[in-house]
């Protein structure tokens, strides 16, 4: 026999839903950019769920609907209405165009179609069952124009691949936001999202970007945003970015749409993260939101099964205007001033001090210019970590001062020159507490006033799946309201926080990176506490606080690296200082 077989029809097809449905979310998203190719102008994503994850996915539009021979077709694995040749791909405008989506679904699904033409004059609907690839159901029904897909049972012909899914508000958070990112790519849609009957998202129909950007993550957001343009003969830049105090810690937040299509891209996002240069912490990434049109034979939008990735011609050019055009964009507005005026639960980034002027060189030990906040700050933070008794882990070092407020410089009794990072230091002074309190199941500090954080649907569900961890790691979280949380306690590490930073950046994290083990994912969350409540770097220390910093050090269990494995001291002996200056 030959080693060479041609695979069966139900394989390969399996195959194909394989590479097109990851999740629930893949569903969503193909058929949403169904609809939208369709002249949908309203669609309408029903979810039902019960504790075991979604069980039902329904999207209605109403759009220009299908015949019932067309119904049929569509069903037909690389039948599609967007192309007609290989020419057509060189210019494709269409979102879906490949004729894999509805093939795909329904080989690992029951699928459920309802539809009528729009202005055909046909009195009567079409209704198609589809189980496993094949159609099982077909008759007229009544219907309204425009189309209705109702699929259940997704993966019940795949175990193996059903058991990868993750938790239900996993899965509802990343629904969520591939309703988030189609919104955003087409105002001139009206989107609405129902979860087991209660309404989630919802969008108005709008020509302007940031009245979406308002309708999903809040007015106050909106008004705090940039606008950025930029254009090249073959290219057109438009979109909102952030102010550099209105930053996260990781670029899920940077959205971007080429030609209407959401799209993920490292290179793009790159980009506008170069365009804000030292204006940002090389950890922090901004919130943007870059919409661009770029000539279609430029674009090649056939490089994957989901249609998430593209390729770029001339991508040099074009990240290179993208990055000239944010920094343009910033450059033209006063970042010294104040985002509006907003609600304290509804901050969410941490506002650096202003820049303070430097103590006068040489003179360690005369009075700071610092103002009085910072240093009481400071004083705050490192009486929270001060321990009694232990060994130290240290050679003897005495602070002589501070480099750009964020080193401090001491020597050792031998003539050792040391370098410190204060806030690497400090973190992982806090990270050894925090660890020590979370094992110990103790720690937490009740806030006077709880903290109230009102997020968009996609990071809510994500916060409802990571309340365990965070109640592990010392935050006491509860559901206030649709989409609204109370922090009513936090690891006392990080002191009476008024700020729902923290948390935030542990919901982005813990999003980012759900593959995470869920040890990995508890150990973020230490380390994300650790890093907020820490001294920061461009903080100014007075001589006694900077003594205080390095015995705390000294009596930690690893005091020569952060939790990140980066450097906290280095240091010069004095034979290393002689060959630097050529003395021998």
């Amino acid at each position: 026999m030959t080693k060479i077989r041609v695979l069966d029809p139900d394989t390969v097809n399996q195959i194909a839903a394989g590479e097109v449905v990851e999740r629930p979310a893949s569903v969503v998203k193909e058929l949403l950019e169904n609809a939208i190719d369709a002249g949908s102008t309203s669609i309408l994503v029903d979810v039902a769920s019960d504790m075991t994850g979604i069980t039902k996915i329904r999207v209605t539009d109403n759009g220009e609907g299908m015949t019932g021979e067309e119904a049929a077709l569509a069903f037909t694995p690389h039948a599609t209405s967007k192309i007609r040749d290989i020419a057509d791909l060189c210019a494709v405008r269409t979102l879906g165009f490949r004729g894999e989506a509805l093939a795909s679904i329904a080989a690992v699904a029951e699928v459920t179609l309802v539809t009528r033409p729009r202005g055909g004059g046909a009195l009567a609907g079409t209704r198609l069952v589809v189980r496993g690839g094949e159609i099982v159901e077909k008759n007229e029904v009544g219907a309204p124009e425009g189309t209705t897909i109702a699929v259940e049972r997704l993966f019940y012909n795949t175990p193996a691949r059903r058991k990868f899914l993750k938790s239900r508000n996993t899965e509802l958070a990343h629904v969520y936001g591939a309703v988030e990112n189609l919104a955003l790519a087409h105002g001139e849609v009206a989107f609405r999202v129902v979860h087991n009957g209660k309404e989630r998202v919802a969008t108005q129909r709008s020509e302007g970007l940031l009245n979406t950007i308002a309708g999903l993550y809040g007015a106050e957001l909106a008004r705090s945003l940039v606008p950025v343009e930029g254009r090249l003969p073959f290219l057109r830049i438009g979109g909102y970015i952030s102010r550099p105090s209105e930053s996260r810690g990781n670029p899920s937040q940077i959205s971007v749409s080429i030609n209407g299509r959401s799209i993920a891209s490292r290179q793009i996002a790159a980009a506008v993260r170069e365009g804000y240069g030292t204006l940002l912490p090389k950890d922090r990434y901004p919130v943007a939101f870059i919409e661009l049109s770029i000539d279609t034979g430029l674009v090649d939008v056939n490089v994957h099964p989901t249609k998430r990735e593209v390729r770029l011609s001339r991508e040099r050019e074009i990240t290179g205007a993208i990055a000239a055009a944010v920094e343009e964009a910033l450059a033209g507005h006063d970042l010294a001033r104040e985002a509006p005026a907003e609600p304290v639960q509804q901050q969410i980034a941490v506002q650096e001090p202003e820049p303070i002027p430097a103590p006068a060189a040489g003179e360690p030990g005369a009075p700071y210019t610092a103002g009085h906040r910072e240093l009481t700050l400071s004083d705050k933070q490192l009486r929270r970590t001060e321990t009694e008794g232990g060994e130290n882990l240290l050679p003897a070092m005495e602070p002589i001062g501070q480099v750009a407020a964020t080193y401090i410089v001491a020597e050792g009794a031998d003539g050792t020159l040391y370098l410190i990072d204060q806030h690497a230091a400090h973190e992982r002074i806090l990270y050894d507490q925090v660890v020590e309190q979370r094992d110990a199941a103790s720690g937490s500090q009740e806030l006077i006033m709880p903290v109230v954080l009102s997020l968009p649907p996609k990071e809510s569900a994500a916060l409802r799946d990571a309340l365990p961890l965070l109640a592990d790691g010392g935050f006491v979280v509860e559901e206030f309201g649709r989409d609204t949380f109370a922090v009513r306690a936090v690891p006392a590490a990080l002191g009476a926080v008024e700020d729902p930073g923290t948390v935030r950046e542990a919901i982005a994290d813990l999003l980012a990176d759900e593959a995470r083990t869920a040890p990995d994912r508890r150990e973020a969350v230490t380390c994300i506490v650790a890093c907020r409540g820490a001294v920061k770097a461009g903080a100014h220390l007075t001589h006694d606080q900077q003594k205080r910093l390095l015995a705390q050090l000294a009596r930690t269990k690893t005091p020569w690296t952060c939790p990140h494995g980066r450097p906290t001291v280095v240091a010069f002996d004095k034979r290393k200082l002689d060959r630097m200056f050529r003395r021998g």
